[in-house]
């Protein structure tokens, strides 16, 4: 079974359990919650896929939904979540109508000169294969996958949230598992292809100077 490593991915991990309650009130109440939790709601969206120069927009469109909520939003229980569930939609229906997402570049052939090839590898490449091999895995899947592996938001808030039937997620997740350990595999195998093909000429190279 593969579980999102929350060391190993580009933006922190947060836990769902330690989220102070959040007001309850008035516009005013709805956007200092929406301001305090903003980083939050950007890395939210570049982990479902969002291109980079359309999250701003989108974390407002995030915004618009949760004031459009508030009153009838149950503030006895975790924020976050609630808002994932929102970004969710708003990244599903911006995909739908752009079909388009981030890529993945490969290795960074040029890091730094400084660092050997292995401490390159463990302290870049690993951050990228995670997301990579996220950015393979359909959306739907992906969102239960994060919340639940990565920010450890419980199976029945996740179902709540999301708008879903338990089973339904307890499938979604289990499926995404399998894609992000397939997905993961396949990037491993490349990754090594491609470190082959650049240190082999690099070595006879310098074979050749002795």
């Amino acid at each position: 079974m593969t579980r999102l490593n929350a060391k190993n991915h580009a933006v922190p991990a947060v836990r769902a359990s330690g989220i102070a309650a959040w007001p309850i009130g008035s516009d005013a109440a709805c956007l200092d919650a929406f301001q305090r939790e903003l980083d939050y709601i950007h890395a939210a969206l570049r982990r479902l896929g969002t291109w980079p120069p359309d999250i701003e927009d989108l974390a407002q469109e995030v915004f618009l939904a949760l004031r459009g909520a508030w009153a009838r939003c149950d503030h006895t229980r975790p924020l976050r979540p609630y808002l994932f569930g929102i970004a969710f939609r708003i990244a599903s229906a911006h995909r739908r109508k752009h079909r388009r997402e981030v890529a993945f570049g490969g290795i960074d052939a040029a890091a730094d000169e400084t660092a050997d090839l292995d401490e390159a590898m463990q302290s870049r490449q690993a951050r990228r294969l995670i997301v990579a091999a996220l950015d393979s895995v359909p959306l739907a899947r992906r969102a239960v996958l994060l919340m639940h592996d990565l920010e450890e938001v419980p199976v029945a808030e996740i179902a709540s949230v999301l708008g879903i039937r338990l089973f339904t997620v307890y499938g979604r997740l289990r499926k995404g598992r399998r894609e992000l350990a397939s997905a993961l595999r396949r990037l491993l195998t490349r990754t090594s292809d491609e470190v082959l093909a650049y240190t082999l000429p690099v070595r006879a190279h310098a074979g050749g100077r002795a």
